[in-house]
């Protein structure tokens, strides 16, 4: 069938998991080789490199893909990327490796064989440099950050082979989507101007209104939370499922959105992590990323509209996907219904504001938070769960 979509970054999708025999071919070699040990972030990025979620990339990045992404976002060859995906290795271990021999990769936590790598390249690097320039701080009270200075001296670059998805297939079941499936289903529908959505939160009434706006703008909107690790507080994603499937089956059209889950594990990188959102909703076959207010922020430490400010300073060749662009939306009682900065001419105190963290500490407490800030089938949802943490 003939695509009208938006092409893959770089032009191409390069999933790197191996099926069939050369997956037991292989399982069977890496059986053999040197162990590395994955954080969840490396395992997580591991899997995206497998779906092809992360192509152009082959594998974790070698030392001048790596200081060109840190320094001014692009890859040697001229590819936009913003974040650097690399692993880490203690400096005792590094000295064992011979440049050019191949590795197997285990998951640290599961101790599952996610797959092998040939070493191309062993090389040191500046944590803090890279903090400053990727996450605009240095402060380890950045949970991005903090994960930098956590990992270990030194980098291996080099191309790898995936072997394994993790527990998301069987944990997410239909939701889980790899970028393929994804195009084929947009394709099918007909659809070439297709709106993402980035969620780690429930989708409250301020969520349910941008993705709205999408729709009346596009051919479908396509829902994609990050079922990844995320921080301390955040909510669990299984709890997350119930709020986004009841949202869907009763307040949105349903043969004009679309719900797939990925297992990228959240930086909170504010503009830079923007566009990694962006860089891969291409690859799933978006042609728009909705940005709106504080997008992949954390704390006070990116303006409010960094992220729609950052692709401001991309060149148009470099990126297929757009930004949609959308200002700070709310319930307004003298409106009566929802509005944004915009579009609404009233004050603070006839619009309801909830932050959410305030949410949290609400639920936490047992208050109701008011219907005009969230539908009452997910409220009840998160009550439940948080009676349950009680």
């Amino acid at each position: 069938m003939t695509t009208k979509l938006v092409p893959p970054h770089g032009g191409v999708l390069k999933p790197l998991l191996l099926q069939g025999d050369a997956l037991s071919d292989a399982k069977n070699r890496a059986k053999t080789l040197p162990q590395v040990r994955l954080t969840s972030r490396e395992t997580s990025d591991l899997i995206m490199l497998a779906v092809g979620a992360f192509s152009p990339l082959d594998g974790f990045m070698k030392r001048d893909d790596y200081i060109g992404v840190v320094d001014n976002m692009h890859t040697t060859d001229g590819t936009l990327w913003p974040i650097p995906i690399t692993l880490s290795i203690p400096q005792d271990q590094a000295n064992s490796l011979v440049t050019g021999s191949e590795i197997a990769l285990v998951d640290d936590e599961s101790g599952e064989l996610m797959g092998s790598m040939v070493v191309e390249e062993k090389y040191s690097y500046d944590k803090h440099h890279e903090a400053k320039m990727v996450f605009r701080t240095e402060e380890e009270a950045h949970p991005g950050v903090a994960k930098v200075y956590a990992q270990h001296n030194v980098l291996l670059g080099g191309p790898v082979q995936v072997f394994s998805e993790g527990p998301y297939p069987q944990q997410f079941g239909e939701h889980y989507g790899r970028p393929a499936e994804t195009r084929a289903i947009f394709t099918e529908k007909g659809w070439s101007k297709v709106a993402g959505f980035q969620t780690r939160n429930p989708i409250h009434r301020s969520h349910e209104y941008v993705t709205k706006i999408a729709l009346e703008v596009s051919d479908g909107v396509f829902i994609h939370p990050l079922v990844g690790k995320l921080k301390a507080g955040d909510i669990p994603a299984d709890i997350r499922m119930k709020c986004y499937e009841v949202l869907l089956e009763k307040y949105y059209p349903q043969d004009r959105v679309v719900l797939k889950v990925y297992p990228m594990e959240m930086r909170y990188g504010g503009p830079r992590e923007a566009v990694l959102h962006a860089v891969f909703r291409q690859n799933y076959g978006c042609s728009h990323l909705i940005i709106g207010r504080d997008h992949a922020g954390v704390g006070s430490y990116y303006g409010p509209f960094d992220a729609q400010k950052i692709f401001e300073e991309i060149d148009d060749s470099d990126l297929a996907i757009k930004p949609l662009n959308i200002d700070w939306t709310f319930w307004c009682h003298k409106c009566d219904g929802m509005a944004s900065m915009k579009t609404c001419p009233h004050g603070k105190e006839d619009r309801v504001l909830i932050s959410g963290t305030k949410l949290r500490d609400m639920l936490a407490k047992g208050e109701l938070p008011p219907r005009e800030f969230s539908r009452p089938e997910v409220v009840e949802i998160l009550m439940d769960y948080y009676k349950s943490c009680s």
